[in-house]
């Protein structure tokens, strides 16, 4: 006689994973572009597993512009803004691309900081292309040990937080402009008030805050539809443009759609494709990084280097902390946004699940 334990041996076939449940099928539409009931598990097993994956509080799957999927965790709808993090970066590329397509900028050209333009000043060798790709040369260490180090910190929180771009335009040099990669948040508040710059001449932060917000609904929200998007100032009226903009999740896939879309919605080109093509292009100090965007190479977006082969190359992300993306793959017609709470310790098992559903996907 068999019993217990000892059932597996006896023949009995072993338990499968739980049925899905109305809630889980509920998530994915009725064409969903891929196996419906592998969708819907996929997607149940970011909502259920807490512990290993860490808190995903919204999920947003469309396929050739529709959505597949849509999921929300208690507490959390269609009507919640959700905190961009370092997402915001994408968006801050995107304005300026604009100013550089409207003949306002130049990509390598040093940007209009005065203390850089300082004869001598050998910050006035760093280029806007070099700003963009994360290897301006500053001294900005983004995570610091203890946490009051971080340049980020410091900006953000502790003496750069009345004019943070101020603080992060301040730092000295550590590299020669142009040689090495590091990723950083200072860097991204440099590029909003060089976008502020341009766009107005005054060091009034009501009017700077005022000029900045005029073209973010003209030129990008209004005509993407993002509703919901609230944009985020210091005192100085800089645009905390590596941080800080909370959006619904189906404004975050509107987002990625325009992405996908190679800057263009609904016929209307908002930023040039070539300027689209160089945000996912790779930098030359780092494969997996462009400008302000991650790139699906190792050692970008939060992949584990185990399973370095997952999803199509061209695929790209915008990444928050804490486990924000916006996951673009034009190969197959595909956006994914995640929205959440997952600490670095469970990053790469939450991505290795955002990427079981990416692969059920075929390319195109």
């Amino acid at each position: 006689m068999c019993g217990g334990l000892l059932l597996a041996g006896c023949g009995e076939a072993p338990a499968g994973p739980p049925p899905l449940t109305a809630a889980a099928l509920a998530a994915v539409t009725d064409t969903p572009g891929a196996p419906k009931d592998r969708l819907a598990r996929e997607v149940d097993d970011l909502f259920r597993d807490t512990e290993g994956l860490g808190e995903t509080r919204a999920l947003l799957v469309m396929h050739a512009g529709e959505i597949a999927a849509e999921r929300y965790a208690p507490g959390y709808d269609a009507d919640t803004r959700h905190i961009s993090w370092s997402m915001a970066k994408t968006v801050t590329a995107v304005i300026i691309g604009m100013l550089v397509a409207d003949g306002r900028l130049r990509l390598d050209d040093s940007p209009p900081i005065a203390r850089w333009q300082r004869p001598g000043d050998p910050r006035g060798e760093i280029t806007l292309r070099q700003l963009l790709q994360m290897r301006s040369g500053l001294r900005h260490t983004e995570a610091g040990d203890p946490p009051y180090d971080s340049a980020e910190v410091r900006m953000l929180f502790l003496d750069g937080r009345d004019d943070m771009a101020d603080w992060a335009e301040a730092q000295p040099l550590e590299a020669e402009p142009g040689r090495q990669f590091e990723y950083s948040s200072n860097t991204t508040v440099i590029l909003a008030k060089i976008a502020a710059n341009v766009l107005t001449r005054s060091d009034d932060p009501d009017t700077r805050r005022e000029a900045v917000d005029t073209f973010l609904k003209t030129r990008l929200f209004g005509p993407l539809g993002m509703d919901s998007m609230v944009v985020e100032y210091d005192a100085a009226g800089t645009m905390i443009g590596g941080s800080l903009m909370h959006a619904t999740a189906r404004d975050w896939a509107k987002f990625g759609e325009f992405l996908r879309h190679g800057g263009s919605v609904r016929g209307s080109q908002l930023v040039p494709r070539k300027w689209m093509d160089f945000m996912r292009s790779p930098s030359p100090r780092a494969q997996f990084y462009g400008a302000q965007t991650w790139l699906n190479r190792e050692s970008g977006i939060d992949r584990d280097p185990d399973k370095p082969d997952r999803g199509p190359d061209t695929l790209f992300s915008a990444i928050g902390h804490m486990g924000q993306y916006v996951m673009v793959s034009p190969r197959q017609k595909l956006t994914l946004v995640r929205l959440g709470h997952s600490g670095q310790d469970v990053r790469f098992a939450m991505v290795d699940e955002l990427m079981d559903i990416v692969e059920l996907y075929p390319e195109r």
